[in-house]
């Protein structure tokens, strides 16, 4: 099981393949705070709901200095067809092999219906524009999470 991450942390740094398969990194991001958001699976009902919320707060969030990326353990193919069904505008990055996901935490042990598992654990990591953690927040739930964050930030 990976360390979650604290306040103050260094964000793990990454390099990543969005849905068109161009490599995205963290530090192209610095200078402005990043929202980064690690859900189980595209095309999935919660996992939907919550990308469906960030694309719908994106231009607040935006105004206000975030960026919003979204990883999953997908490939960019899925996360190419999440995005176009869905009409999604958040910036979806794949991690199959989810060692950007562990680096942050966001793997671990599951329980479900009584049952326990590995698998990638819903979180959200705020990164600030030095590429330090502001905030982690592990077993979020997919629905209301994203007016959480506004509400929490006071954007």
């Amino acid at each position: 099981m990976s360390e979650r991450l604290q306040p103050g942390d260094v964000a793990p740094a990454f390099t990543l393949p969005d849905a068109d398969g161009t490599e995205i990194s963290l530090s192209a991001h610095k200078g402005r705070k990043v929202i980064i958001y690690f859900y189980p699976a595209a095309l999935t009902p919660g996992c939907t709901k919550q990308a469906c919320d960030f694309t719908d707060n994106l231009a607040l969030l935006a105004t206000a200095g975030y960026d919003v990326i979204g990883i999953s353990p997908d490939t960019p193919e899925k996360l190419a067809k999440f995005r176009e069904k869905e009409s999604l505008k958040v910036t979806l990055l794949a991690d199959p092999d989810k060692k950007v996901t562990e680096s942050y935490g966001a793997y671990g042990e599951k329980k479900n219906y009584g049952k326990t598992y590995m698998g990638v654990i819903r979180s959200t990591i705020i990164v600030d524009e030095d590429g330090k953690v502001e905030r982690a927040l592990y077993n979020v739930r997919a629905t209301g999470h994203v007016a959480k964050i506004i509400k929490d930030l006071g954007i």
